[in-house]
């Protein structure tokens, strides 16, 4: 009963922090020749942060933010992902023969998500970190490297460490990120088409806040950026695995090796060789 009660209070507290971005609404900030839109989904986020802090969680907070809670949460968030991925594949649909006409270079995007490897390894590994370095550098942190990570190392490794670090990360930061990113870039001089494309980095939140922006900012091509956008989201999430696992890793380890200058592997933890 109890436990019924926890989740009651959490959907209560959801809809209210919905219900108060959309009444904030999206708002636009000027900075010289940039605008950027921060939409209500980037202010539901900052809500929750700002009030899941220790100081904030108080009293009636406390019970919202409790184990219990946190944990039903990211267990079930897949649910909430469902109806947004069918959304995708009907946005999909009207655009199918222009996307087809330049789908070589859907095919192609893919090769960027070697970058994290290319650019964020060297970088990790100047920071100070090494396995974690793994986990945290393989991808984006997101669920398809989560799941590799946790299989390989298992999530109390150093690499476990560093992918969760991560997609910790991204949840909270990754979606406000974009949302400020695609119209500066907007404003750049980057096409609206190559910017909804490259919004389809493997994350659901992370696109729909990519997307939105470049809407709002250009709202009569709404039904390109959307096709392009999930088009990019839907082939990332199906050949971003085996990008990650046939290209991602054995690079990762080249790298790994020369600049660590070991000929060592990243040791698997015994239970998980036993397991193997």
């Amino acid at each position: 009963m109890e436990l019924k009660r926890n989740y009651v209070i959490l959907l209560v507290f959801t809809l209210i922090v919905i219900t108060a971005a959309e009444m904030i609404g999206t708002q636009s900030l000027s900075f010289g020749a940039f605008s950027v839109s921060l939409l209500p989904l980037a202010f539901a986020i900052l809500i929750t942060m700002i009030l899941g802090l220790p100081i904030a969680r108080k009293g009636f907070m406390k019970k919202i933010y409790s184990k219990v809670n946190v944990q039903f949460s990211s267990k079930y968030l897949i649910f909430i992902m469902l109806p947004l991925m069918a959304r995708y594949g009907a946005d999909v649909a009207p655009q199918l023969k222009e996307i087809l006409n330049v789908g070589w270079v859907f095919i192609a995007q893919e090769l960027g998500n070697l970058g994290t490897v290319l650019l964020g390894l060297p970088v990790a590994l100047l920071i100070g970190l090494r396995r974690e370095a793994i986990g945290a550098t393989l991808g984006l942190g997101r669920e398809g490297e989560l799941a590799y990570i946790s299989e390989k190392y298992t999530l109390e490794s150093k690499e476990g460490q560093g992918v969760l670090s991560l997609y910790i990360i991204g949840t909270l930061f990754g979606t406000i990120f974009f949302s400020l990113i695609a119209p500066i870039m907007l404003d750049v001089g980057f096409r609206v088409e190559a910017l909804a494309m490259a919004s389809g980095v493997g994350s659901a939140s992370m696109m729909t806040a990519s997307s939105a922006t470049l809407i709002e900012r250009v709202p009569e091509m709404e039904s390109t950026i959307l096709g392009y956008a999930a088009a990019s989201q839907l082939l990332t999430s199906f050949l971003g695995t085996f990008t990650m696992v046939f290209l991602a890793v054995p690079l990762q380890r080249f790298l790994y090796n020369k600049l660590t200058k070991t000929k060592k592997q990243p040791e698997v933890p015994a239970d998980v060789r036993a397991a193997e």
